[in-house]
């Protein structure tokens, strides 16, 4: 992510929001172009210092107008952060610079060009101290300040796919960057419920949840504000958080920022339909090869009166979240979820146990494996076995015949 200091945004204080730096082909076509010559900058860069590398990149945009410094700093922090640079982890810079100056000492004032005043040169007290370390001297010189991050050498680039990629990238690190100073973040979304809250999680983000009459869920992020206002770490933990979010589908966002110096309060609106993407990949629609083949047979059209939803539903208590893997809702009203139970580790099975039984009050149909069935605890879930696949006719039966409640 960028810094504080490379962060870029307006502020509409008609709207009370907070617009961050974005780059659009409409106002800003040219910006591929600049962006493919600093990729190829990197990708050329190995073995040259990090300072010549931010030069270049600042050449790069020599005879741009309309390029702030701060455009130009954010963008070789992110070409630094995919990037591995060589690092002086035993402390031999410093050894070697101690060694190197007391080589020198005795020979100063050096010299560009000796003469009979000054009968020292420069490259020729260069070569002796060369030959008594043993070692050439550019060898020695690369080797002196490489514990300064300036003079770091770059040794692999990760690179991004392209030009565009980059430009990607940029656009979501300054909103990440505007989202350090947010107090709390809404998001209504109608899909990839299970991901979003993978990946809230994952950034460690506290959570309620409510359900809408729309079908949409509303999850509202929030943290203890004297902890928001001391540290401005959960501002941070936002911001990690959105890329995850970029890359689902069905979703809006709203997220309330307080600026640092004036104590505003200022908005932040996005959603899926702004054009925005994230470097992660989308999420996988299914999580296993079981729950895949069965959706497919089942089909989009109504079964016997049940119409199959993909993670329809959240079950939640407090900050314990599931989302079961299919929901069936009836025509009548009833509503049945599934839980797809294929691969296991004794702990994974512990904690989905300890889920279900949590949300033991709902109607939740367990498909589980042969393998795992023999082994299962009791549960009072509804359990229906399954080999190899998960066969559309068993779940059909089962539920006719199990008479789940309206």
């Amino acid at each position: 992510m960028l810094t504080r200091e490379q962060a870029l945004a307006e502020f509409d204080f008609a709207r009370s929001a907070v617009l961050p730096d974005r780059l659009t082909t409409a106002a800003h076509g040219r910006y591929l172009g600049y962006a493919e010559r600093m990729l190829a900058l990197y990708r050329q860069g190995a073995g040259r210092t990090r300072r010549d590398l931010h030069r270049a990149v600042n050449d790069v945009f020599v005879d741009e107008p309309d390029c702030p410094q701060r455009r130009i700093d954010a963008f070789c922090k992110l070409l630094d952060d995919a990037s591995l640079y060589e690092r002086d982890r035993r402390g031999q810079a410093a050894k070697l610079r101690r060694e190197v100056f007391r080589l020198a000492a005795p020979r100063h004032p050096l010299v560009h060009s000796a003469d009979r005043l000054f009968e020292n040169g420069e490259a020729r007290v260069k070569l002796e101290i060369a030959e008594k370390l043993g070692r050439p001297w550019p060898d020695v010189e690369a080797g002196l300040f490489a514990d300064i991050i300036e003079f770091h050498r770059l040794e692999r680039f990760a690179d991004f796919a392209d030009g565009r990629a980059l430009l990607s990238r940029y656009n979501v690190a300054q909103i990440q960057a505007a989202l350090f100073d947010a107090q709390v973040m809404s998001v209504w979304a109608a899909e990839d419920f299970k991901t979003i809250l993978r990946y809230a999680k994952l950034a460690r983000l506290m959570h309620t949840i409510l359900r809408l009459e729309s079908g949409e869920y509303l999850f509202r992020f929030d943290g203890a504000v004297s902890a928001v206002r001391e540290t401005r770490r959960y501002g941070a933990a936002l911001a990690r958080f959105l890329p995850a979010l970029i890359a689902c589908r069905g979703w809006r966002m709203h997220a309330v920022i307080e600026s640092r110096h004036t104590g505003w309060k200022l908005s932040l609106d996005l959603a899926a339909t702004d054009g925005l993407t994230s470097h992660l990949p989308p999420p996988d629609e299914f999580d296993s090869q079981v729950e895949e083949d069965f959706a497919t047979k089942w089909g989009t059209e109504p079964r016997d009166g049940w119409t199959l939803i993909r993670e329809g539903e959240i079950l939640h208590q407090g900050q314990k979240v599931f989302v079961p893997d299919f929901v069936f809702r009836h025509d009548d009203g009833r509503t049945v979820l599934l839980e797809i139970i294929g691969f296991w580790t004794p702990e994974y099975l512990d904690a989905k146990l300890a889920t279900l039984r949590t949300f033991g009050a709902r109607p939740i149909l367990l498909a589980v494996a042969e393998p795992i069935r023999r082994g299962l605890p009791a549960v009072s879930n509804d359990v229906l076995p399954y080999k190899s696949t998960l066969k559309v006719k068993d779940v059909l039966e089962y539920l006719s015949r199990s008479g789940f409640p309206a």
